[in-house]
């Protein structure tokens, strides 16, 4: 496998930072995740504007301009293989010595891997996935994709450990998102989700879900969701870069709605599939 680190294309084996990067000694950092389908990154613009934001927010020097993290991308793709990847981006503050304070003007840690695209089986879509809910106890700015998931590793090892596929998160009695990924309730036809806030992760595939459904005519709406209407949905999805679009069956081992797949996750699903890879001519 062949990755990219600060400017050079090398094995992975051979990959090697510093002890004293600040990705490893704080999570000092901030990454992306960017689903490839027949070669072409999709939504590879939304990716590198959210990367850009938690940068921003971290005040992390962006080391590359859009068109050059395009370029970057394009060719680590092309190093592989397979036509369907995963490719991750990351990005930290740099080598310094320790102390809680940044210095100035560190040049940037760039690290970047591709692994192929494991996308949900046939099983997982037709019968849904099992999810357990928990007390979502991350920090306040959950908007910012970091490299410090500690939290999320523990609540999504929750959902491992009760042989489920994902946790559901609860913040003050209201839903906030997955450990690692976005969530969407459905109710008497009506598809809603957690407005975007500090609280959630802007996700790249929840803003591609509402595109779709609303060019299909479905309604959506951004609305805080109580635990007791989580609860009494007729149908949950679970959103993420490379688990696309998958319902949510089973809650507490309770079942979702009739606990199968429902008739808005099938229409948004098919969507899914035939909006995901590039047009071909």
């Amino acid at each position: 496998m062949i990755c990219y680190l600060n400017g050079e294309f090398l094995p992975l084996a051979e990959a090697k930072i510093p002890v004293l990067d600040r990705g490893l000694i704080f999570g000092d950092g901030v990454y992306e995740v960017i689903p490839v389908y027949d070669r072409t990154p999709l939504r590879l613009d939304g990716h590198l504007a959210r990367l850009q934001r938690s940068l921003d927010a971290l005040r992390i020097r962006n080391p590359n301009t859009a068109a050059r993290w395009t370029e970057l991308i394009g060719e680590l793709i092309a190093k592989h293989e397979t036509a369907d990847q995963s490719v991750y981006v990351h990005v930290t503050r740099g080598v310094a010595k320790r102390d809680h304070a940044f210095p100035k003007d560190l040049a940037p840690t760039v690290f970047m891997m591709s692994n192929p695209l494991s996308t949900p089986s046939v099983e997982q879509v037709e019968r849904g996935v099992a999810a357990v809910t928990g007390t979502d106890n991350r920090w306040f700015r959950c908007d910012i994709k970091s490299t410090a998931l500690l939290a999320n590793v523990l609540l999504r090892q929750l959902a491992i450990d009760a042989g489920a596929a994902e946790t559901v998160l609860l913040r003050d009695g209201f839903l906030t998102e997955g450990s690692a990924a976005n969530i969407f309730v459905v109710k008497d036809g009506i598809i809603r989700m957690p407005p975007k806030s500090h609280l959630i992760l802007p996700g790249i595939t929840y803003d591609f879900i509402v595109e779709l459904a609303s060019g299909a005519g479905l309604q959506c709406e951004a609305s805080d969701v109580s635990e007791s209407e989580l609860r009494a949905a007729d149908e949950l999805w679970l959103t993420s870069a490379t688990r696309e679009v998958l319902a949510i069956t089973t809650l507490d081992g309770r079942p979702v709605g009739k606990g199968v797949p429902g008739p808005m996750f099938r229409r948004i699903h098919a969507l899914y599939q035939a909006h995901k890879r590039p047009k071909k001519g």
